[in-house]
Parts: C-alpha cells; structure tokens; sequence
C-alpha cells in the first residue's frame, strides 16, 4: 500500500506541474470553447442551455487528454518496477494481462472517440449542420467499443454473474455481453451530460472511486487499486483548475473515457448495484435528460423545463457553486450506501 500511494502521489505531482503550460498550449491552438448556438439530440437550439454556459466560451477544453496520456504512462511504468524489485502483484483473475488490457483499452479508444468530436465542435462546428459528431454516429461506435470490452470480460476474464442484493448472484451468461455493454455505454454518455458545471462531474467521480478503490483493496488487486490511484492523483491536480470558476474542462476526451472507464471499473470488480448506487447522480443526469429527449420526441412536449437535472436546478435559481457542493455530498452518502452494498453480498 505505500508504494501506490507513492504513486498516487507521484500522480498528483506530474499533473500538477504539466497542467499550465498546457493550459497555455491550449489558448495557443485555440483549442477552447466556442462562443457560438448549440443543439440538443433532436438538431434543436438549446437557448436555456446557451444563456448559462455563454460565459464559459474561451475556456479551453481538453483536459482529459493531459489526464489520460498521464495515467496511462505512469500505469505501464509502474509494473516494470514492481517487478523488477520483486512487489507482490495480486489479482482475482488468473489473466492480469487481460485485466490490463480491458482498463487501458477503455480508457483510450472511449476518449479518441471524445477527442475527435471535440476537434469536430471547435474547428468545424461552424461548418456543419450538426454541431460536433451526430448522435447516431457517436453511439455506434460507442457501441462497438463496449460490445469488445463486453466480450473480452465475459471470454478473458469469465464475468458472467451480477450480484444483486437481497437476492443472490445472477448468471446471465452470454447475455452478460449485452448487459456489460449497455452499462459502459450508459455510463459514458451520463457522464458526458453531467459534465456540464465547473467541478461536478470531476469531483464526484473522485468520490465515486475513493470508494471502489477501498473495494479494490479489499479483495488485494493490485493493477485495479494501482490503477485507480493513479487515476485518483491526475483529477486531484485537475479538480483545483477545474472548480469554479474553471480554468480548463475536460471536454469529450474526458467525459467518455471516464464514465465508460468508470462502468468497466464497476463491473470488473464485480459490483454492478454498487456501481449504479455509487454514481447515483450519474444515473439522474442521463435519466432525466432520456425522458426528456423521449418526451419531446414522441409527445412533443418537455417534462422539465430543461434538462439534465442540474441545469434545471440552474434554471430554479441555484447557483453553480451551490448545485456542485450539494451534489458532492449526495455523492458522499451514495458511495458509503455503495460500500454497504458491496461489502454485503
């Protein structure tokens, strides 16, 4: 344990001092914010939406780049160290090489996918009808993505059963394919949609993993509790740029690496109710913004005034600040409710 928390720290500290000047590299390629119309699923100008975020436009975007070639690089020097001064590696599965490869593999191709939809909305949004990747396209390949990280889950890793509380463990089988695969993809876009005021999505995936790394600690596995706390370093050097008022946000790089890097993290570990308890405002956020779409699509009415939820408490009269905060300490009660759960069955 003190040598990934060493690393945690050395995370920490290389973020922390790479962070400006690519905040300044950033502002230098003009990779930031546009102040310009944005549309909803539906090709539909979002006013609401535009009124509070027209100050954000010049901030840069594209922090999850930094966070993810950070983590990544310090994750593959790791090992060779460990084993080369003979630290004990421990893992629940017999395959640590496809362990790695599913964590890494999610983590990277989720965030190519954001980061080609980011460079779409700066540099061409103007151009297109559509503002940054078409729904339909980005969910394909989403899709595709999380149908392979299901696949080797369930054949590399053997998962195939979820632990329902109260009830037992299921076994889907080769459903669990489908399941897995549905979740990542769930999670990646609930994210994205949360990621919309300074610090809230980035500070409650913070809490969200303190609380799946005590679980990854507690069943001794080493690349997911290494890997967990290297990650924990980069968003603590990120969240401090990242709070209001932000400095730089994440952008599409981040949002989907992370909320399907989160998802595969749940599942590795085996604890899908926990997952869905833990990042319970992850839920909320791509909930209320799908009967929102669905209703304006098929009834041709709003539920809400607006959606996701937070930008309807936005609209309310909350400050951002406020809703952040708040949010952050739900966050706080569904991961201890979260660590109940998987600690139970």
């Amino acid at each position: 344990m003190g040598f990934i928390l060493g690393i945690l720290i050395l995370s920490f500290l290389l973020n922390a001092v790479t962070i400006i000047p690519f905040i300044n590299l950033l502002y230098k390629i003009k990779f930031k914010r546009q102040r310009q119309e944005t549309r909803d699923a539906l090709n539909k100008p979002t006013p609401i939406f535009d009124m509070f975020h027209r100050k954000k436009a010049g901030t840069p975007i594209g922090g999850g780049f930094l966070l993810i070639f950070n983590t990544t690089l310090i994750f593959l020097l790791s090992f060779p160290y460990m084993y080369y001064f003979w630290l004990p590696v421990y893992s629940v599965y017999p395959n640590i090489t496809a362990e790695l490869k599913i964590m890494l593999f999610g983590f990277i191709s989720f965030g190519l996918i954001g980061l080609y939809d980011d460079i779409k909305k700066i540099f061409f949004g103007r151009r297109d009808k559509f503002f940054g990747l078409r729904l339909r396209h980005k969910l394909l390949l989403e899709i595709i993505l999380a149908l392979l990280l299901a696949f080797w889950l369930y054949f590399d890793l053997k998962i195939s059963i979820i632990n329902v509380p109260l009830i037992g463990v299921i076994d889907l089988g080769i459903f669990y394919i489908l399941f897995a695969a549905f979740v990542i993809v769930a999670f990646a876009n609930a994210y994205n949609i949360t990621d919309g005021l300074d610090g809230l999505a980035t500070g409650i995936l913070l809490i969200a993993l303190i609380a799946f790394w005590v679980i990854s600690g507690s069943i001794l596995d080493t690349p997911m509790t290494l890997f967990i706390a290297i990650w924990l370093g980069s968003i603590l050097a990120f969240l401090y740029f990242n709070v209001y008022p932000a400095r730089i946000f994440l952008g599409d790089v981040g949002a989907l690496s992370f909320g399907a890097t989160f998802a595969v993290v749940g599942l590795m570990l085996g604890k899908t109710f926990s997952l869905i308890i833990i990042g319970g405002i992850f839920v909320l956020e791509i909930t209320t913004s799908l009967i929102q779409l669905l209703s304006k699509r098929y009834a041709g009415k709003k539920v809400m005034a607006v959606a996701p939820f937070h930008l309807w408490l936005q609209n309310r009269g909350w400050h951002e600040s406020t809703i952040v905060l708040r949010a952050w300490l739900a966050t706080i009660v569904l991961a201890i409710v979260g660590l109940w759960l998987a600690f139970i069955t």
